[in-house]
């Protein structure tokens, strides 16, 4: 089968940089060590076959050959069937890891993007704030008494929470030293560190 490519904006501002949900899939495959490429599109002028890949016109998608998936949590789930360092092959293992990384997506980042998106908008009555604290008081909670999310050691559960979980404003909320210390991490794992490289080095050209 073709080599699996993933598909970013040619250019974004500054401050998305590094957190780009490219980031995911790169990191993944990294992990996996399935050999991939990065291609751009458009970010100022999306165009008609855009949209074909990414009904949204947003970014990342995942081509491999005939095969088009967009949704970063859907590329990650596609990437981690294709190796067991993402996702255990035993009935118990597979379905923590799924269900931990439905809950990152749907649990925890459902609510800590807008409740970020309205601090950074100078909203005053951000009522997320409460719903954010809890749902991350719960992953606190889980984290204290595990280190990993999913079937006892590292899976594209932990990969998706940690991305959801690393940005600047929802570590600073609240005092929270096991998810913290999780962050940090995962964080530190080389084929993140290697990921976060490639895609702030893919931004930098393309400036």
């Amino acid at each position: 089968m073709s080599e699996l490519t993933i598909w970013t904006y040619d250019w974004v501002p500054a401050t998305p940089r590094g957190f780009v949900r490219d980031m995911r899939l790169r990191w993944a495959c990294e992990e996996a060590g399935l050999p991939y490429q990065v291609k751009s599109t458009s970010f100022k002028n999306r165009a008609e076959d855009h949209f074909k890949h990414q009904p949204f016109g947003q970014a990342p998608w995942l081509t491999e050959g005939e095969l088009s998936i967009f949704e970063s949590g859907a590329g990650l789930l596609y990437l981690a069937r294709k190796s067991e360092k993402l996702m255990p092959r035993d009935p118990a293992g597979e379905a923590d890891t799924l269900q931990w990384t439905i809950a990152a997506l749907n649990s925890v980042e459902m609510v800590s993007v807008p409740w970020w998106f309205l601090e950074v908008s100078g909203s005053e009555d951000n009522g997320l704030t409460g719903w954010l604290e809890s749902r991350l008081n719960h992953v606190e909670r889980v984290l204290k008494e595990q280190e990993w999310l999913a079937a006892g050691r590292f899976t594209v559960a932990d990969l998706i929470m940690a991305d959801a979980l690393r940005i600047e404003k929802i570590r600073a909320f609240g005092v929270r030293p096991a998810t913290e210390s999780y962050v940090k991490r995962i964080t530190e794992r080389p084929a993140f560190k290697t990921a976060h490289a490639g895609q702030m080095a893919h931004f930098a050209n393309t400036s």
